[in-house]
């Protein structure tokens, strides 16, 4: 039972640290009050190029890998009669995607928890990776909006882990894909509502399509 409560507050934890404004504070800057506000790897892109978020990206990807693959290893230590590796490790990858939007260090404000969500995905249902990035790649080259492609690549999880998944889906992996999507959705809200409006920003590099023609 111990497991069940210790380990997602330790994947909370770990999501906590937040890749973007740990590495900000070595060059003394906050990238949340600049650009778009969000501590993620877009921003980080805008603001201090793409080594910067390369760092970021790899920091925020890596701590789902650790979350969801490493720390559910700690169950026997907690428990005479652990949970399952899968279910502690959907329970604290999705803690830890929690911990990226509202980290407990970083007053509450934190990045929009993609990149996190990628590293858990990639541990515990990997059939889901290309899927999620053709979606991902496809919406960017034909849109140019990031936030859109995010949010369509985090609702391909759902359709992409029932068909590529094991039959019978294991409960865990259903209710991770379906938390981790409606997660995407609502911390990319704004994105859509300046989508609807006609206000977003595009990424115009990254649209192929349009500078093809």
């Amino acid at each position: 039972m111990l497991d069940l409560i210790l380990i997602p507050i330790a994947g909370y934890l770990l999501g906590s640290v937040s890749g973007s404004l740990v590495l900000g504070r070595f060059r003394n800057i906050d990238i949340r009050a600049q650009g778009s506000g969000n501590a993620g790897g877009t921003n980080a892109l805008r603001i201090l190029g793409w080594k910067f978020a390369l760092a970021v990206i790899v920091i925020d990807v890596g701590k789902g890998i650790l979350a969801a693959g490493m720390l559910p290893q700690l169950a026997p230590w907690l428990s005479a009669s652990p949970a399952s590796h899968l279910t502690l490790g959907a329970m604290a990858g999705f803690a830890a995607v929690l911990g990226h939007i509202w980290p407990i260090y970083f007053r509450l404000r934190g990045g929009k928890g993609a990149g996190t969500a990628v590293g858990v995905v990639a541990i515990l249902a990997p059939w889901c990776i290309l899927p999620l990035v053709l979606v991902w790649i496809f919406t960017i080259i034909g849109t140019g909006y990031v936030g859109l492609a995010t949010v369509l690549a985090g609702l391909s999880l759902v359709p992409s882990m029932w068909l590529l998944g094991p039959d019978p889906l294991p409960l865990p992996l259903g209710l991770l894909a379906v938390g981790l999507a409606v997660l995407l959705v609502f911390t990319h809200r704004s994105n859509l509502t300046r989508l609807k409006s006609g206000t977003e920003n595009r990424f115009e590099k990254a649209r192929l399509i349009k500078r093809r023609r």
